[in-house]
């Protein structure tokens, strides 16, 4: 016979148990999207010891990845990025010039398995609402359950801490904006965030790679976050430079670490 309580004390007591375990972690990614899951793959691939989490505001993870170009849920990758995908064990198609084709759902769902079974802690439906910032160094972030945020309840956050962050948000790179309000200068040229370009696909799958980099003391952009802090196109849904991206800054974290 099946016990209600029993039940709920099994997700209660497991989840309770995920959630002290990452308070003070290595690295913690807001956003999961596909650079953000690539990220988080890359670290614990290249170094298992990690502790690394994951943090998605919303239920699903995999970003705009989901709806391909306009719902029609294909993507397009080239060369360097089905490198990425052969290595996820994602079909994809030769097109034409150099481009390939994945179907976007199993995209995504490779992306997110191999990151879960990497170690990836994921926790969906939570926000980052603030930053822990000591000295002038990033140390964590402040997290709240994103439906409490969306609706307006006045319920305080958690905190945890983190050598390292990742701002995986895409477009609105909120973390970068979490920090400029607090009125620390970026490591841009202005200081500030630079803000994201119209689409220029062939210079926005380009810069992503240059612009993969630290925007603050222990905070890292990667994906379309990168392009809208340090000033980039916006590519579509070709996500070649995403996945690049993602892979790039573990590699620069793993070099700091």
């Amino acid at each position: 016979m099946l016990d209600e309580t029993i039940i709920s004390r099994a997700i209660i007591e497991t989840y309770k148990e995920k959630f002290v375990n990452i308070l003070k972690s290595d690295v913690a990614i807001a956003g999961g999207g596909p650079s953000g899951l690539i990220a988080g793959y890359y670290l614990k691939k290249k170094k298992p010891d990690l502790k690394v989490v994951l943090f998605e505001r919303k239920l699903s993870i995999g970003g705009g990845m989901w709806g391909g170009g306009m719902m029609m849920n294909e993507i397009v990758v080239q060369e360097e990025g089905k490198k990425i995908l052969d290595e996820f064990g994602v079909k994809s198609k030769k097109f034409e010039n150099g481009y390939y084709t994945a179907d976007s759902i199993e995209t995504v769902s490779a992306l997110a398995l191999n990151t879960v079974k990497a170690g990836v802690t994921i926790l969906n439906a939570i926000s980052v609402e603030d930053t822990i910032i000591e000295d002038n160094i990033a140390k964590g972030l402040v997290i709240n359950w994103t439906s409490a945020l969306d609706i307006g309840l006045h319920v305080d956050p958690l905190a945890l801490r983190a050598d390292h962050i990742i701002d995986a948000t895409g477009h609105p790179c909120e973390i970068a904006h979490l920090i400029e309000k607090k009125g620390k200068k970026l490591f841009t040229r202005t200081g500030k965030i630079i803000g994201e370009g119209a689409m220029y696909a062939d210079k926005g799958e380009r810069v992503i790679i240059e612009n993969t980099k630290e925007l603050f003391p222990n905070v890292w952009a990667c994906g379309m976050a990168a392009n809208a802090v340090f000033g980039g196109p916006r590519m579509g849904p070709i996500f070649g430079g995403m996945l690049l991206s993602g892979k790039i800054v573990a590699e620069k974290i793993l070099q700091k670490n």
